[in-house]
């Protein structure tokens, strides 16, 4: 029987933060792409992308391989078509301007930016555009194979409004709220800086999120005249506002900047990697993740496109009532179009259905090879910088196509088919 009493803890940080700030970047750059290519009407079946990024003191590396529309090539000395660095470099300081980096150690406008993008590998580019399988009897029809072996894990649960587990939801929210008012400007506020990180523990009974019994809030500050008292008398109202109708325990532990002054943040404090906030970008360890950073990586890479659809499903399932809480695995291999297992488990929360009927319905209704997915959820488009900071999962859907994989529109095709069954 699952544990029903404990206290649960996630953590988030913000856009600023180093690693934070290369996924921005490294998703930025999937968005050029991708917008370029439907402005110069290629194909934006035919992009491929894995854009990697590293950040540190005024400086600022993007390496990985692409296969890019021609207004993104130029020719080189030697007559050889190579990236245009240029619009890379500029929509890097783009997005480091637009998070807030105008600090001595790292400024949008004095950073050196190094691209190093190269075309993508042959070997890999010919398991992913033609698959070992065809979709049907229509040689236009060819499934890509996914991108790479791998596992990708979907989840869903009640404990919010958008069926996340409740600790990352709020982590996410204390965030995203400072952030928002230090971009407004208002107040003492607007003093702090973009860098910072939160963390929340709640205690559940019965599985329930009931109260929260500690939260950790680390922000950089612009006056280095703050210590902790000051940094918790500004941010304290936005942390109670996020939390909103979940009680804060009476004795809840409160760690505000609890090393004390943090005015050098960002890349200029600590190095930054693209992809090592996965847990950060998922659910906040509530569920199991398969390993596979998202940001950088355009949609045939399963790491990503299958993610998304892993948790539409799971979200799904428990929109539609079939279970309370419901997570999914899909796993591939690399060149192959249709997932080698697809595994459910509603955690004996299923509402009279059981796993195997809720695996049987989904086959029947989803396609989920990455052609499938990138159909379904239409996921060719320049939608994926806003993913890159406060989660992947549990966001509004968006009028451009952003966070597709939120709505819940098959719910009732799973009931219909496992009634059909």
């Amino acid at each position: 029987m699952a544990h029903a009493d404990y206290i649960f803890t996630s953590e988030s940080v913000s856009e600023g933060h180093p690693d934070k700030v290369c996924d921005r970047i490294s998703d930025e750059i999937v968005d050029l792409i991708y917008r370029e290519a439907r402005k110069t009407g290629v194909d934006p079946w035919s992009v491929r992308i894995a854009c990697e990024t590293l950040a540190t003191t005024n400086r600022v590396v993007i390496a990985g391989e692409v296969r890019l529309p021609e207004s993104l090539m130029k020719e080189n000395k030697s007559g050889e078509q190579i990236v245009n660095a240029g619009r890379i470099r500029s929509a890097a300081r783009r997005a480091i301007r637009d998070i807030g980096y105008e600090q001595d150690g790292f400024h949008w406008k004095t950073a050196k930016i190094d691209v190093l993008l190269h075309s993508q590998s042959a070997d890999i580019a010919q398991g992913v555009d033609k698959s070992h399988e065809t979709r049907d009897a229509n040689a236009n029809d060819i499934n890509e194979g996914a991108g790479d072996q791998g596992i990708m894990f979907g989840y869903a649960c009640r404990e919010t409004p958008d069926m996340m587990p409740a600790p990352i939801y709020y982590a996410h929210k204390i965030l995203e709220l400072l952030s928002s008012a230090r971009k407004k400007g208002e107040g003492e506020v607007a003093k702090l800086g973009p860098d910072a990180k939160s963390q929340v523990s709640i205690r559940y009974e019965n599985g329930e999120p009931v109260e929260v019994t500690s939260i950790v809030l680390s922000t950089q500050h612009v006056d280095p005249s703050w210590d902790s008292d000051k940094v918790r008398k500004v941010c304290e109202p936005f942390i109670r506002e996020a939390l909103g109708d979940l009680p804060i325990a009476d004795d809840c532990v409160w760690f505000i900047n609890p090393t004390g002054k943090f005015v050098i943040g960002g890349p200029d404090g600590d190095a930054g990697l693209t992809g090592r906030k996965i847990i950060v970008d998922t659910y906040g360890g509530a569920a199991p993740h398969g390993g596979g950073a998202f940001s950088g990586k355009d949609t045939t890479k399963v790491d990503r496109s299958a993610a998304y659809m892993a948790r539409y499903l799971a979200k799904n399932v428990v929109a539609a009532k079939l279970a309370d809480k419901c997570t999914i695995q899909i796993a591939y291999a690399i060149g192959v179009a249709q997932p080698v297992s697809l595994y459910v488990n509603l955690h004996d929360t299923g509402s009279g259905v059981s796993e195997e009927e809720v695996e049987k319905a989904i086959r029947a209704t989803v396609d989920l090879s990455p052609t499938g997915i990138r159909r379904h959820l239409d996921l060719n488009k320049p939608i994926y910088a806003k993913t890159a900071a406060y989660g992947h999962f549990g966001r509004k859907p968006g009028r451009d196509g952003s966070f597709s994989w939120e709505k819940t529109d098959l719910g009732p095709k799973l009931k219909a088919a496992i009634k059909a069954a």
